[in-house]
């Protein structure tokens, strides 16, 4: 099977639980390194799968390799291979395709709670008997659902919490976080957290309050997404 190639934009937010998952089901990934002035590949249909991970950078940003990550993503989509965003990453494919980024009507930081919506394309990716989950949160701006997506989570502080276009997934929120992720984010993310209010800000010390019970879960429901997300790599 071709390798998936999983796309970093800053050095604290690599792929996380998602490493973890590939290498316990014997699947061959390769992580292109965009903060350290990686390439962008030219052709998407090199790898099984694409992969991209959060930032602190926005994609409206002039970056010289968002133009050429937008680009692989359409032709990745074009060309069916699958797609999968976390976070900025999810960002990245609504733009790509049509959709757009702006502020969020309030910034997300750490544990909040996510719906699953009501409808097939939902079902067939979580799977039954699930109707929400809380999930790890970090972003003030979020994306709108790309023309022949279908939305499949959101929740009371960001609308749109995730989509679904063919076997390709993009998410506003944060299901690969581990651990170390966590106080990571914590630890180098202090001043926007002390600069940040509102309802779904936490503290640090909230944030990592019963982490390890929550991370669990957490990891329950991401394998789902990934188990479902990797039925379609290409081979």
């Amino acid at each position: 099977m071709k390798p998936v190639a999983i796309f970093r934009h800053s050095p604290t937010e690599g792929p996380g639980h998602f490493a973890t998952y590939l290498d316990s089901r014997h699947i061959v990934w390769r992580l292109i390194a965009v903060d350290q002035g990686e390439a962008v590949p030219a052709d998407p249909r090199q790898f099984g799968g694409l992969v991209f991970m959060g930032g602190p950078m926005s994609v409206n940003d002039d970056l010289p390799w968002i133009a050429p990550v937008l680009q692989l993503i359409r032709q990745s989509l074009a060309a069916s291979v699958p797609v999968l965003g976390h976070c900025l990453g999810g960002q990245l494919m609504s733009k790509a395709l049509g959709g757009t980024v702006g502020r969020n009507p309030l910034k997300e930081i750490g544990w909040g709670e996510v719906l699953i919506a009501d409808n097939p394309v939902a079902r067939d990716w979580f799977g039954p008997g699930i109707e929400r989950f809380e999930s790890f949160h970090w972003h003030g701006e979020t994306f709108t659902i790309p023309q022949g997506a279908v939305r499949i989570m959101g929740n009371r502080y960001c609308e749109n919490q995730g989509f679904v276009i063919g076997n390709s997934l993009g998410m506003q929120c944060h299901v690969e976080m581990t651990e170390e992720l966590v106080e990571s984010w914590c630890e180098t993310g202090a001043d926007e957290i002390a600069q940040s209010g509102g309802p779904a800000v936490q503290s640090p010390q909230n944030m990592q309050q019963g982490m390890q019970e929550k991370l669990a879960a957490l990891r329950g429901v991401a394998d789902r997404l990934y188990d479902r997300w990797t039925k379609g790599l290409r081979n």
